[in-house]
C-alpha cells in the first residue's frame, strides 16, 4: 500500500445517517457471529487478537476500486495498523466467447462484497464507511428512524467457520463456464448451410460449444443446433 494525497473529510455521523438504496444487502448471504464484543476504544493499545473479518457491501463492479482506495486511505488516516487486510476472494473460471474461443478469468466468489480484516473502532468504521462506493457493513440493522430509509447498521464479524468456507471456496480449482450468449438472444448465422439466417436462441450448451436456435426455414420456425463459432450475437 502506498500513501495518497487528500482524503474525504466527511464525518462518521453524516455517513451513517445517509439513506441508502433499498437494493441493500441480504445479511443471510453471510454467517455472522453475534456473540463477540467487537468495538474497542481508540485509546486502547492495538491488539491483533481483536481483529476479525467483516463483509462490506459495495457498489456493483466496484470491488477492486474500493479495495485500492481503502488501502490508501487506511495509511492516510493512520489506521493501517487496525485495517490489516482487504480481500476479494476469487476462483478460476473459463469464459466462452461468442466465437467459441475460451478465456481464463477470475470469478468473484461474492460479487458486490469486499472482505476486510480489521479491529473495529470509531476510526476504522469511519474509514470504511466514508470510502467512495462503499454502501455499508453487513451486520444487524437497528430500527428505522422512519419508513423511507434504513436504520443504522451495526457491523458484525463473520464467524470463523464462514471465513474458512469463503476462502476454501476461492482456492478450489473449479471451472465455471460462462458464455456471452443466453437464451432469448437474437443471433445471425455467419457460416455453414444456414449462413445469413437469423434466429432466437432457445438453448445454450457451453460445455459442448453449441447452442440451439429457432430459424425460419420455409416459413416455419425450426430448431437448429449450431456451433458457437458459427454465429454472431445481434443487438
Amino acid at each position: 500500500m502506498s500513501a495518497v494525497s487528500n482524503v474525504d473529510s466527511t464525518t462518521e455521523t453524516s455517513v451513517i445517517n445517509q439513506p441508502v438504496d433499498e437494493a441493500f444487502f441480504d445479511p443471510d448471504d453471510f454467517e455472522i457471529d453475534t456473540d463477540l464484543d467487537l468495538t474497542v476504544s481508540v485509546s486502547e493499545t492495538v491488539n491483533i487478537s481483536r481483529a476479525y473479518w467483516y463483509a462490506i457491501h459495495v457498489a456493483s463492479s466496484c470491488e477492486n476500486k474500493v479495495k485500492t482506495t481503502l488501502e490508501k486511505r487506511a495509511i492516510t488516516l493512520g489506521v493501517s495498523n487496525r485495517i490489516l487486510e482487504i480481500a476479494i476472494p476469487q476462483t478460476p473460471a473459463i469464459k466462452i466467447k461468442k466465437d467459441g474461443s475460451r478465456q481464463s478469468v477470475e470469478e468473484k466468489v461474492f460479487p458486490g462484497y469486499v472482505l476486510v480484516r480489521m479491529i473495529l473502532d470509531e476510526d476504522t468504521m469511519m474509514a470504511v464507511r466514508s470510502t467512495p462506493n462503499v454502501i455499508n457493513f453487513v451486520g444487524q440493522e437497528e430500527p428505522r428512524v422512519n419508513s423511507r430509509i434504513r436504520g443504522h447498521i451495526n457491523p458484525m464479524a463473520l464467524s470463523s467457520r464462514e471465513v474458512d468456507r469463503i476462502f476454501k471456496r476461492a482456492l478450489q480449482k473449479r471451472t465455471v463456464v460462462k458464455v456471452d450468449i443466453i437464451q432469448g438472444d437474437r443471433v445471425l448465422v455467419t457460416c455453414g448451410p444456414f449462413k445469413d439466417f437469423q434466429g432466437e436462441v432457445i438453448e445454450v450448451s457451453a460445455e459442448r460449444n453449441k447452442l440451439k436456435a429457432l430459424l425460419s426455414i420455409f416459413g416455419r420456425e425450426t430448431p437448429v443446433e449450431l456451433e458457437l463459432s458459427q454465429i454472431n450475437k445481434q443487438n
